[in-house]
């Protein structure tokens, strides 16, 4: 499988006031925010739909891969966001409010509610290439759902999405790998990071059955190790 993911460096979401500012209530299908939002709860009388700090910074960049296939006409590889949040998140802890009976578009389930002041579309739209799948929309949106679950550290990077399975283009299968050749990747660019004096970086790569790449661990363990056989050299001796 290969995976799409974003990086952020310098971005504190283990921050405590930065962790308690949602509302899980409202998440599981309550219209109403709570105080613990604000200042991010609402506007006048009108509730943020999602309320909250984290919900309010979400990453909203967006990305496509171009591969080509000669020198002048690129084209998009498959991609999917669907699969990319855990499932124990997006079965247990996301609902979507319920759709008034008569109705199916789920803007109707947000009524007189407005999005956060840094969002650039409504809750109900954040699947605009399939507005109709309520199942990956609204709060249910993956990539909202990965973003909800906070980092514990200020450097990581969070899934964005996965190269589908079931495309072929050109009779280039897109199964395992992608194929070597000339991609071109483009950016939306909608999140700042100059703000917080942070960097942000879009990362490439598969997985195996050890999962996927991740240097970090490998690195822990080498350094936790010489500590073991120091601190054992020195009891030895002592």
């Amino acid at each position: 499988d290969v995976y799409i993911y974003y990086g952020l460096t310098n971005f504190y979401q283990n921050h405590r006031r930065y962790v308690k500012s949602r509302d899980d209530r409202q998440l599981l299908g309550e219209i109403k925010g709570s105080t613990e939002c604000a200042p991010f709860d609402k506007s006048g009388d009108k509730w943020y739909a999602p309320c909250g700090a984290i919900a309010n910074s979400i990453f909203n960049d967006t990305f496509k891969i171009q591969r080509y296939f000669d020198k002048t006409t690129p084209k998009t590889i498959p991609t999917t966001d669907s699969g990319i949040a855990w499932a124990t998140d997006k079965n247990a802890k996301f609902r979507n409010p319920k759709i008034p009976d008569g109705q199916k578009n789920l803007s109707y389930a947000f009524v007189d509610t407005i999005h956060p002041p840094n969002w650039q579309r409504n809750v109900w739209e954040l699947k605009p290439s399939d507005p109709n799948n309520n199942n990956n929309n609204g709060y249910l949106n993956e990539r909202f759902i990965v973003w909800m679950r906070t980092a514990a550290l200020p450097t990581f990077r969070k899934l964005y999405a996965r190269v589908s399975h079931n495309t072929n283009e050109n009779d280039i299968s897109y199964h395992s790998s992608l194929p070597k050749g000339n991609y071109l990747l483009v950016v939306e660019y909608h999140f700042p990071v100059a703000a917080f004096k942070g960097t942000k970086r879009l990362i490439i790569s598969n997985t195996s059955w050890l999962g996927g790449k991740n240097p970090f661990i490998g690195v822990m363990y080498i350094i936790v190790g010489c500590v073991c056989l120091l601190l054992s050299a020195i009891f030895v001796f002592i």
